[in-house]
């Protein structure tokens, strides 16, 4: 099991997330002193008796004034048994862009929805985006339970909702797990509630401490995208190339067989460095700069990869993507895609389907994709790019859509149709 765990919350407009939040960081001794005294005097400018834990993480002023959270922000805290790394996401519908940028990298995600409100559109539409970028497990947190006077079958109708979608998205039954809550009050947060006795389940923090978490496979292909090339030329390395970047996948091992791409062209690893000294092997992860045996011509923006698994390289691919702008997607838009450290031109050639992930279903044709919506799209680039689809490799199969004009981001994508993936599973589930 890993030591850090990357999670992501997500939840409509004032069902208490970031008080959730706060009330993680405050219970598990995670607030500076500095910071909790500018909490208390926030608090008390409001006219409030006690500490307002949403002010621990509602770090922008805008925020801070209207009481909701607009940016993606990351909190690092840690127990005993684990680190971790959340990211606590926004929950207007115009932020959902926000909520792909701060679960793109989760290994699970915390819904909340108050118990007085349900599984609501947003509730839904936050679970169809995780699934969709490979956010494994999911916890619903039914906060605010203390309003609804600790109702059993209040938490239960809701569970049994919620279970029925995230298995609609593909869940299985054992990455789902729902939580009655009091944020507020910490019910079930850190310690547990004697005000629900029929809850015979963990508190939200006993799971994520135990909570299985899934590793970039070590034994996945291999695959390092160039950074920089580094040629100090001076006397003491006159002859030094060597090629800097994060291991994005697999291992690298000194005497392993590279293929440089999208070139093709082919070499054995000779060293591995590191600022720590040189190391025989690399892993997932790890920032290092590579030597090869052969004098390559090899700049930023390749792809050094196993020989013998290389990815796909091609110059037109179809992708799924979460479209991020208020400036609509219409066929044939030129535009600039950012695969690991390439950056090429590219039209998108055809807008094929929209998903709907209220009903969990496509569009055909829709014509446009706008803010918020996520359709499946043909891409043609300039010149040939290496690619993972995103069901194999999240890291490889992942890029950027770029404003050419003016350097904006427009979507985020993922390379093959995961959209498919999830329609299938809905088909089977039965869904209506």
């Amino acid at each position: 099991m890993s030591d850090l765990l990357r999670l992501a919350t997500a939840g409509s407009v004032d069902d208490g997330k970031s008080t959730l939040v706060g009330r993680l960081l405050y219970d598990t001794k995670s607030v500076l002193a500095d910071t909790l005294d500018a909490v208390h005097r926030a608090s008390a400018d409001r006219g409030l008796s006690t500490p307002d834990l949403s002010l621990l993480v509602d770090g922008l002023r805008s925020e801070r004034e209207q009481g909701i959270t607009i940016d993606v922000a990351y909190r690092y805290f840690a127990t005993p048994k684990r680190s971790f790394v959340l990211a606590d996401t926004p929950g207007h519908v115009q932020y959902t862009r926000n909520t792909v940028t701060g679960a793109s990298t989760a290994q699970l995600g915390v819904l909340l929805v108050d118990a007085r409100k349900g599984v609501i559109e947003q509730t839904r539409r936050h679970a169809a985006v995780l699934a969709l970028l490979g956010v494994p497990r999911l916890v619903l947190a039914v906060n605010k339970i203390d309003l609804v006077d600790h109702d059993e079958a209040t938490f239960s109708r809701i569970a049994k909702e919620f279970t029925a979608h995230a298995t609609a998205l593909g869940y299985p039954d054992d990455a789902v797990v729902t939580i009655p809550v009091s944020a507020l009050a910490g019910d079930n947060v850190v310690e547990r509630s004697d005000r629900t006795p029929w809850y015979d389940g963990p508190t939200l923090l006993e799971h994520l401490e135990t909570v299985p978490v899934d590793v970039d496979p070590h034994d996945a292909p291999f695959r390092f995208p160039v950074q920089y090339v580094i040629r100090p030329r001076t006397a003491d390395y006159p002859d030094y190339r060597g090629y800097a970047g994060q291991v994005a996948a697999g291992t690298v091992r000194v005497g392993d067989e590279i293929a440089v791409l999208p070139d093709g062209l082919r070499s054995t690893v000779t060293g591995i460095d590191t600022a720590d000294g040189p190391l025989d092997q690399a892993a997932s992860g790890q920032s290092v700069t590579l030597l090869l045996a052969h004098d390559l011509d090899i700049s930023r923006g390749d792809l050094i990869a196993g020989a013998a698994v290389p990815p796909r390289v091609t110059d037109e691919f179809d992708a799924t993507v979460c479209w991020l702008s208020e400036k609509a997607l219409t066929p044939g838009a030129r535009v600039l895609v950012k695969h690991g450290t390439r950056t090429v031109q590219a039209i998108v050639t055809h807008l094929h389907t929209r998903f709907d992930e209220q009903n969990l279903t496509t569009v055909e044709d829709p014509g446009t994709l706008t803010l918020n919506e996520i359709g499946q799209v043909t891409v043609r680039t300039t010149t040939a790019v290496p690619l993972d689809d995103y069901t194999k490799s999240r890291h490889m199969g992942s890029f950027l859509v770029i404003d050419a004009a003016d350097g904006s981001t427009l979507a985020a994508g993922l390379v093959g149709d995961p959209l498919s993936t999830i329609t299938r599973d809905v088909a089977l589930a039965g869904v209506p």
